[in-house]
């Protein structure tokens, strides 16, 4: 097996994380990654309650004894407020969740020095998920376990510094001390292999995750990630400073079309609210919804389980690890 700093942190079997995917990382998909060998991820900004997002951590617990993430995204949003995001940490502290992905803001600014300290004392592992490094940085000296070095080719939302995986990951890894986990573009054996010769410790990966079986998305979803190809994304919200990649689609082009005419905030806020990415997901409609995927896309090629893709990705990276080392012969 291949062993890192993020299998040994966390006693899993391969160093494969999932993101925080809206509305898709819920309880099914969290503990069938958690239990194949993986690390799971719940994200918290599913569930508008505490009662809603303490029994989902409850059902992730009754489905599986592996340890797993919460995904917390500290970004504007009209539905998940402030005193959201200090009812999720205080729900992960008392529950003493495995680790938090955090994206956004850094945690540290939410609640403070003291907060972070108390998570560690909870024994909660906190992730930030970066695009440069000095973003890195500031999460080292925060006090956090890892840093998610994410590159441009992710879905959701890259950093505006549009710095790609290949030249981030070896950055950050030089800078920092703490693990690595290297996120965009992830989605096989031998992009797992590729991260751990750039010198990260895990990756972590979200599109790939859709087309699994255990995934709650229409199928006609995932029959379209198969179809699409890695050039069939775009880069939207420049203009708001709130920068995504989504698949190219209809209420993309929409988007972009409103950006271009100099439309703010009110003129894009109903085109790429969250409950109309719900609904897409949930009708199979891939043209009317921002679909956030990323250029990982391209190496889609089949809908399998979450056991069957951990175990392909781990033994094809052992396989393209052990052929570079062949090299050398």
């Amino acid at each position: 097996m291949i062993k890192t700093a993020i299998t040994e942190m966390f006693g899993i079997e391969y160093p494969i994380i999932c993101g925080a995917m809206m509305w898709l990382a819920t309880p099914p998909l969290c503990a069938a990654i958690s239990q194949a060998g993986g690390m799971g991820n719940l994200t918290a900004g599913n569930y508008e309650t505490e009662d809603a997002f303490r029994q989902a951590i409850h059902e992730v617990r009754r489905r599986t004894d592996k340890p797993f993430m919460i995904g917390l995204t500290l970004l504007p949003s009209i539905r998940i407020t402030a005193e959201h995001h200090m009812m999720y940490v205080r729900v992960c502290e008392e529950e003493r969740v495995a680790g938090i992905e955090i994206s956004g803001t850094p945690l540290d600014k939410v609640i403070g020095p003291e907060g972070v300290e108390r998570l560690k004392k909870a024994g909660v592992k906190l992730f930030h998920k970066v695009g440069s490094v000095r973003h890195a940085l500031h999460a080292q000296k925060a006090g956090y376990d890892g840093i998610y070095a994410a590159g441009l080719e992710e879905g959701g939302h890259p950093l505006d510094d549009d710095v790609t995986t290949m030249v981030l990951t070896p950055r950050i890894v030089d800078a920092v001390t703490i693990p690595v986990v290297t996120v965009g573009g992830i989605a096989d054996g031998r992009s797992l292999a590729a991260a751990l010769t750039l010198g990260a410790q895990g990756v972590m990966m979200a599109s790939r995750f859709i087309a699994t079986t255990e995934c709650d998305v229409h199928p006609n979803i995932k029959d379209e990630l198969i179809r699409r190809q890695e050039y069939e994304t775009r880069i939207f919200g420049k203009s708001i400073g709130l920068q995504g990649r989504a698949l190219k689609n209809k209420i993309i082009a929409e988007v972009l079309e409103a950006e271009a005419r100099g439309g703010g905030f009110e003129a894009l806020i109903p085109l790429i609210n969250g409950q109309r990415i719900k609904a897409a997901w949930e009708s199979g409609d891939v043209e009317d919804a921002p679909l956030m995927v990323g250029q990982s896309i391209g190496l889609i090629h089949e809908v399998v389980s979450c056991a069957a893709l951990l175990k392909a990705m781990h033994d094809e990276a052992q396989e393209h690890l052990k052929k570079a080392v062949s090299l050398f012969s």
